[in-house]
């Protein structure tokens, strides 16, 4: 049986989009080793300060009177409403060895400056420069752990030269988004770590669905060449993965919009990875599958010699 219908000859632009892909990462990994990536208080170490307020306060008086007592380079903002602050700074030399508790008075006396406004502390956390250090080894080895682990379960699944495929395409989807990352400068925190972790997973599940679809027309249309049936698969699940991109980028967008500071970046990581992850399932892991050798050898089904004889075939 034939496939029926206009098929999208996809594979004719795997080149140009293998060098596209390779210019974006390698500006990336260069731009990570030049200029490294914008850390947030998460790996750096630093202190969070939540205060709130009886009336609303613009977050610009707040950030101006720390500058001014000596508190750089803070980040002050609301905390779902326009009476709750939250102060994010990295370490201070004044505040050296100083308890949580005297960090937060401390602050809180710098920013009342209106009496009929009174402010009050609710929380201090502080993370040290040694923790934030470790999380950043760890937040790594997480990565490397996922696309060790994916790498094993396509093997296991399908075929190593379609494991080979998607977890290069996991990897470029990775180092894609970090690049971008250190190429605009955009702090790179832990909600930014967790959106990259969500879109190995999201862009795994994407690329599995190809990679059963073409196994399936491996066996189905055994007249048809490699290039044609990945064409012909990726035709078919092309209404599907439309549909599941643009379902998640309009509940990323409401995120974007409606959910805050505290969200931001973490939307705008799992944005730039779905444009990733959408074209690198079509591409960077059928090219990769491709570029090993796949053919319909690969998925044939042997019989045994005590059961037909040699030289013939089981139609699957």
């Amino acid at each position: 049986m034939m496939f029926e219908g206009r098929t999208i000859a996809f594979m004719r632009f795997r080149k140009p989009m293998a060098i596209f892909s390779l210019l974006v990462v390698l500006a990336g990994v260069i731009s990570l080793f030049t200029r490294g990536l914008n850390l947030g208080l998460d790996f750096t170490g630093g202190t969070v300060v939540e205060l709130s307020f009886a009336h609303p306060v613009e977050q610009t008086l707040i950030q101006a009177e720390l500058e001014k007592n000596g508190f750089h380079d803070a980040i002050v903002q609301h905390l779902g409403k326009a009476t709750d602050i939250i102060i994010r700074m990295p370490p201070q030399k004044q505040t050296g060895n100083v308890s949580n508790s005297s960090i937060g008075e401390h602050v809180l006396a710098v920013v009342q400056t209106d009496a009929n406004n009174p402010a009050t502390l609710r929380q201090v956390d502080s993370v040290g420069s040694q923790v934030g250090a470790e999380l950043y080894t760890n937040s790594m080895i997480a990565i490397a752990l996922s696309l060790s682990l994916m790498m094993l379960y396509v093997a296991i699944r399908f075929r190593f030269k379609f494991s080979v495929g998607a977890v290069s395409s996991l990897l470029h989807d990775t180092l894609f988004t970090v690049g971008v990352f250190s190429l605009m400068g955009w702090p790179f925190d832990l909600s930014v770590l967790a959106a990259v972790l969500a879109l190995i997973g999201y862009s795994l599940n994407d690329t599995i669905v190809v990679f059963d679809r073409i196994r399936e027309n491996f066996r189905r249309l055994r007249k048809v060449d490699v290039i044609e049936i990945i064409d012909i698969s990726l035709t078919e699940t092309l209404r599907r993965t439309i549909m599941t991109v643009a379902t998640v980028v309009l509940v990323v967008m409401a995120l974007l919009l409606l959910g805050g500071p505290a969200l931001k970046w973490f939307s705008v990581a799992m944005l730039v990875g779905l444009f990733a992850g959408t074209y690198s399932s079509i591409y960077i892991a059928t090219s990769y599958a491709l570029a090993m050798g796949l053919s319909k050898e690969d998925f044939m089904v042997v019989a045994k010699s005590e059961f037909v004889e040699e030289g013939e075939e089981i139609q699957p």
